[in-house]
């Protein structure tokens, strides 16, 4: 009978040892002390929610029936950029590339505890004047009336991103390495197109202030190709997660996909030629709603003879400035011709990564929504157009999308 006491006395212990130390209880309850997830809300950016979208040509745009056949799509909720990235957001990151590389030669850095990684002292003063930071200025007859100037071909930055299409058909056949892309861009915006794109045209002003001045800090950034568009949201993100509470991640910052971009210049009216909806681009006042080329080149007419301010004019009804007009805007997407005819009918998308020696047609990227030099056709809210990645110009920008997740915040 003790024997019998005892052994129920253990059984007893046991079964509450095991209460104690475990709050599952034998159940299948997941993983305890997961980090909460209650979504985010990035500064400058605003949501658009999951929907459908009807794609293609309009009645009145036979000529571009084999660019843009007719399709219905799905796309999924996202945040997108209120505004296009402005010169001083963008010089932020010109900034960063720039004390980094000057931390770096003054030694400035520290490494993990197990010493598998360096990191930037970003404590620690950065004495300009050191001759040991001579090198990142222009000298001996590279000066210019004997200024000291940054050689901005310094500015040299390594991004990276995740080749997944190749990684899934590879089937962990091969190691991860070996889909990690690695690409060095130089940052620094190209301040030249404002002369190269322009034959007999005076624009040396634009050039020399455009980037750097005050008066312009809130305007578009131009001048950036595709690779640099893409270096400054691989930046973003790092930024963002550096400062991410309990260690939970978003998803990374990039450019919009073509469709993305598409659906979000509509403001949510399907169909709409324009993203304040209507037919026509001047009100009911006869003022122009958007900054392009009216007429046959009356460029100040609309209130801006080159960009204007990044969120000039009213907002469309996401509360998304200047979707159409100011600067065209790279996306994410490889352009093509036909794809219209075999995308996916949900978040389509086609995305290539060139290499060096691809002819130059496999180098051409979609660009969205007109500029402040081009015509009306341009600014329409489907109307296709493209240009080559590493190509830059006075007339393209970009603004940064980042996929919400999980269920989207207007479906009930």
């Amino acid at each position: 009978m003790k024997n019998l006491l005892k052994t129920s006395f253990a059984f007893m212990l046991l079964l509450l040892v095991m209460s104690c130390g475990s709050r599952e209880n034998g159940q299948l309850l997941g993983v305890i002390d997961r980090p909460a997830w209650n979504g985010i809300n990035p500064y400058g950016m605003v949501y658009i929610p999951s929907g459908t979208l009807h794609i293609g040509n309009s009645d009145a745009d036979i000529s571009e029936t084999h660019v843009q056949r007719p399709k219905s799509i799905s796309i999924q909720g996202f945040y997108m950029d209120e505004t296009e990235i402005t010169n001083n957001e963008y010089r932020q990151f010109v900034y960063w590339v720039k004390d980094s590389i000057a931390h770096s030669i003054l030694d400035n850095t520290y490494e993990s505890e197990d010493g598998s990684e360096t990191y930037i002292d970003w404590y620690a003063d950065i004495d300009w004047e050191s001759e040991e930071l001579e090198e990142m200025f222009y000298s001996g007859n590279n000066k210019f009336a004997g200024k000291k100037e940054l050689d901005v071909s310094k500015l040299e930055y390594e991004y990276q991103w995740f080749d997944w299409k190749r990684a899934a058909h590879d089937k962990g056949k091969s190691p991860r390495r070996s889909f990690i892309m690695e690409e060095e861009v130089n940052v620094y915006p190209d301040t030249m197109v404002w002369v190269r794109d322009f034959s007999y045209s005076y624009n040396e002003p634009m050039t020399r202030n455009y980037f750097w001045h005050p008066a312009f800090d809130n305007y578009p950034v131009v001048g950036v190709n595709w690779s640099m568009a893409n270096a400054f949201c691989y930046w973003r993100t790092k930024l963002w997660n550096s400062y991410a509470a309990d260690g939970v991640i978003s998803e990374d910052f990039r450019l919009p996909y073509e469709h993305e971009w598409e659906y979000a210049s509509r403001g949510g009216h399907d169909l709409a030629p324009f993203p304040w909806g209507a037919y026509y681009i001047r009100n009911s006042k006869g003022c122009l709603l958007a900054n392009f080329k009216p007429g046959r080149g009356n460029y100040p007419e609309d209130g801006g003879l080159y960009t204007v301010k990044a969120d000039a004019y009213y907002p469309n009804d996401y509360g998304l400035f200047n979707m159409a007009g100011n600067v065209a805007e790279w996306t994410m997407s490889s352009y093509e011709a036909g794809a219209y005819a075999h995308i996916h009918d949900l978040n389509p998308d086609i995305r290539y990564d060139s290499k060096d020696d691809d002819p130059i047609a496999y180098k051409r990227k979609v660009i969205r929504g007109g500029s402040w030099k081009d015509v009306m056709h341009f600014l329409q809210t489907g109307t296709r157009h493209w240009e080559y990645e590493d190509t830059t110009k006075s007339y393209i920008g970009f603004r940064c999308a980042l996929t919400f997740l999980g269920r989207s915040i207007d479906d009930f």
